[in-house]
């Protein structure tokens, strides 16, 4: 029976986990936020804000206009006449559209107004003006800052570099700068207010603005299929906001009226250079016409080849008639002149010849009767050779009848086949005249049509030079919806704020728990242990706590190992008889540092708490620990009833005179009686030591003697020395340590139990800090308690 069956459902206990892995963290997410929000009031007190503006166009359908472009949608030379809006508004955003509006509103050059936090632009009326006197292709790619302090009414200073020396200029003069002559000048109607206060001046290639406000403008379809574009900006200064977006519309209209110009100047010209070579091909394709038809003596087409058609489907009839004839004869000829003897000829095969069908019909009569006479005579009989020389004259005159018939058909239809080609060759030119024919009265049509219809687009396009409309039409100008700035929004960013905040920490502790591999609690322990049971843990002691419990211990530990003597109890009265008191315990770990030996002194301790007898055993023979624990205690809490310390169980295993109690010492720790055995001096050989065979003896009378046995061995994945005794063993105690052990360190005890390699294996979990601990060890009923900080509340 397991004790872990009454523990809570699983599923509630890794629920639980779950959330304890961040509540128990909760300092750091109260930090988190603190931090977050601190930062998202200073970011609001000191960003700028920025305003949105908008306004509203529609594209105008051209479909019904009628501008030069007509000529080439009507050829299939364009697409459909429909405005392709998602197009204009890649037309509107584009590069070229926004640097026409930085060049007309001046917008890479920026006055700002210096404080001692943020600058603030002086946009709609600034207070000085600047002209550049070096060429544009050098002004507009330029990159340079300017202070200017006006220092008078007809003075300034300007410095190339903020804090760099300042040289004094009169408004109105131009000086030298690093990208060419500047003249300044006052800006009369508010430049007195800004006297003494620096100015900088922001220069940027216009290319570079450009992209930033082609970025910064957003347009957008109001519905499906619409016509009506919203087109917004969002900026620190309203009135440029407004400027851009007006500007923008301005320039597209413009733009797109210029284009149809062009397009109408380029189609007029077309056409009249058109009109010029069409004009002198007309008459030529009239003559084209007239000399075919005299060359080729033709009237009427159609007629003629309606005659000959009905001509060349009678003679065509007449053929086949001739030439079924001739066919049927030639094969009868062939049949008659292949028989040897006399047989049945075939009858009403289609012949015209009536001569030929009478002559085969008595000579099949005349076979027949010989046929009959032959079944009651033979060759010999006159009446025999009689028919023999009738039915040969009879065949004779068949195959001359069948040679004169078959010589004249023959005749027939060679006569009849001239006539057809005859016929044929004048139908088959007839199409070749008429295609003929056809072509040069569609070059004279075509020729004609394209005359007129140029004459016509001309008109209109002189008309579309003279009446070239917008593109758009504004339905709203630019103008600001809301007096609240746009950016930054107060509420999205106190609660992005607190999103982070609890990101932050929640990240930090959900990746450390992804990459350790550490256990940490009886918890992780008990999910890796699967069928196994796990005791229990201890608590990470400080430098300042006793490192053995004694008699009457109320402190944290020793509840802790109390909860752990009740599970080990259990496990060894589930499984003990008679003949086996089920109560040699062996602790062990995976490597040295885990507190094996920390662990089985101090279950010695608490076991011999109850008035058992509890002997603890060193087997660490290879590094032994034991004797170097119980040394660090105080002196007047033992007494050694063995005059030599030295001896221990290697002593044991080596010498066979000494004896059971020769290697016994009996102590009393802190009230609590126990026996120990020392592991002794370090052997050259303790695998083959614990191999002999005065080890299982030992241990069969230690487990007679004493209500427990408890055995501090090697750890069991550096050394075999454990494995060596482990079959001396009713229970391996396999001692891991929180924040040290590997959580695979798990599967390797487990693995040896399942191969039967050990028995009784069940786990503890030692050094385990106090937000780790389960109830078991957070409990104490006011017991060892100590104040808290004031921080930790």
């Amino acid at each position: 029976m397991d004790f872990r069956e009454h523990e809570p459902q699983l599923e509630s206990k890794d629920l639980k986990q779950f959330i304890s892995t961040y509540t128990k963290h909760w300092k750091y997410f109260i930090l988190s936020g603190i931090f977050c929000l601190v930062g998202a009031y200073l970011f609001i007190r000191y960003a700028t804000p920025e305003y949105k503006a908008q306004g509203s166009i529609q594209i105008i359908d051209e479909k019904g206009s009628s501008t030069g472009l007509d000529l080439f949608k009507e050829l299939d030379l364009l697409s459909s006449g429909k405005n392709n809006v998602e197009d204009e508004i890649q037309i509107i955003k584009s590069r070229s559209s926004l640097i026409e509006v930085v060049k007309e509103l001046g917008l890479n050059v920026t006055i700002l107004e210096m404080g001692n936090i943020k600058n603030s632009e002086l946009y709609s009326n600034p207070p000085i003006n600047l002209n550049f006197i070096s060429e544009d292709s050098i002004t507009d790619k330029s990159k340079q800052d300017f202070t200017v302090k006006i220092s008078g009414d007809t003075t300034f200073e300007f410095s190339v570099e903020e804090g760099a020396p300042s040289k004094a200029y009169a408004f109105g003069n131009n000086f030298d700068t690093p990208m060419g002559s500047i003249v300044i000048t006052p800006n009369t109607s508010n430049y007195r207010k800004y006297l003494g206060k620096n100015l900088k001046i922001q220069i940027r290639p216009i290319s570079d603005v450009a992209r930033q406000y082609q970025n910064k403008i957003k347009i957008s379809l109001t519905e499906d299929f619409s016509n009506i574009l919203n087109i917004s900006l969002q900026d620190k200064n309203k009135a440029k906001a407004k400027d851009i977006i007006n500007q923008l519309v301005k320039v597209y209209n413009e733009n797109a009226i210029q284009d149809k110009k062009t397009i109408a100047d380029r189609t007029s010209n077309f056409i009249n250079e058109r009109i010029a070579e069409i004009s002198g091909s007309l008459s030529s394709v009239d003559q084209s016409a007239e000399d075919f038809k005299s060359n080729k003596g033709l009237t009427d087409i159609t007629s003629e080849s309606n005659i000959n058609l009905n001509i060349g489907a009678t003679n065509q009839q007449e053929l086949a008639n001739v030439e079924t004839q001739y066919n049927i004869a030639s094969s009868m000829k062939d049949l008659v002149d292949s028989q040897n003897g006399f047989e049945v000829l075939p009858t009403n095969i289609g012949l015209s010849d009536q001569t030929i069908a009478s002559t085969t019909q008595k000579y099949n009569q005349l076979v027949l009767e010989r046929d009959r006479l032959l079944k009651s005579s033979n060759d010999k009989n006159p009446v025999i050779i009689n028919l023999n020389q009738e039915l040969a004259s009879l065949k004779n005159t068949m195959q001359s009848s069948l040679n004169s018939t078959v010589n004249n058909l023959g005749l027939r239809v060679n006569s009849l086949s001239e006539q057809q080609s005859i016929i044929r060759s004048k139908i088959y030119s007839a199409p070749k005249n008429e295609r003929a024919l056809r072509d040069i009265t569609r070059q004279q049509q075509t020729t004609e049509s394209l005359y007129l219809y140029l004459l016509q687009k001309r008109e209109e396009a002189q008309i579309a030079v003279a009446s070239a409309s917008p593109k758009s039409k504004t339905i709203d100008d630019a103008y600001i919806p809301d007096s609240e700035p746009a950016s930054p929004r107060k509420k999205v960013i106190y609660l992005a704020s607190l999103v982070l905040a609890f990101l932050i920490p929640f990240s930090v502790i959900y990746a450390n728990e992804m990459l350790d591999s550490k256990v940490h609690n009886m918890y992780e322990v008990d999910i890796l242990a699967k069928d196994f049971p796990v005791l229990g843990e201890l608590p990470a002691l400080t430098k300042n706590e006793e490192k053995i419990i004694s008699k009457d211990d109320r402190s944290v530990l020793s509840e802790a190992l109390r909860i752990l003597r009740t599970n080990l109890d259990f496990l060894i009265k589930t499984n003990k008889t008679e003949s086996n008191k089920n109560n040699i315990v062996f602790v062990t770990s995976s490597v040295p540092g885990e507190g094996k030996t920390f662990l089985s002194s101090n279950l010695s301790m608490i076991l011999a708490s109850t008035g058992k007898k509890v002997i603890l055993i060193g087997a660490d023979i290879r590094n032994p620990k034991l004797h170097s624990f119980f040394s660090d205690l105080d002196h007047d809490n033992m007494r050694n009833e063995r005059p030599n310390k030295d001896l221990g169980l290697t002593e044991y295993l080596f010498n066979d005179e000494l004896r059971f109690k020769d290697v016994l010492h009996s102590m009393k720790v802190y009230d609590n009686e126990i026996d120990v055995v020392y592991s002794g001096m370090v052997p050259p050989n303790p695998s083959e030591l614990l191999m002999n065979s005065r080890m299982k003896p030992f241990l069969d009378e230690a487990s007679d003697k004493y209500d427990y046995v408890i055995v501090d061995t090697a750890p069991l994945m550096v050394v075999s020395d454990t494995l060596l005794i482990a079959d001396n063993a009713d229970h391996l105690v396999y001692v891991t340590r929180a924040g040290i052990t590997e959580k695979k360190a798990i599967e390797y005890p487990i693995k040896l139990s399942k191969e039967g390699k050990v028995r009784g294996l069940c786990f503890v979990v030692n050094d385990v800090k106090s937000a780790d601990l389960g109830y078991a060890g957070k409990y104490g009923y006011g017991y060892g308690t100590s104040q808290k900080k004031w921080w930790k509340f």
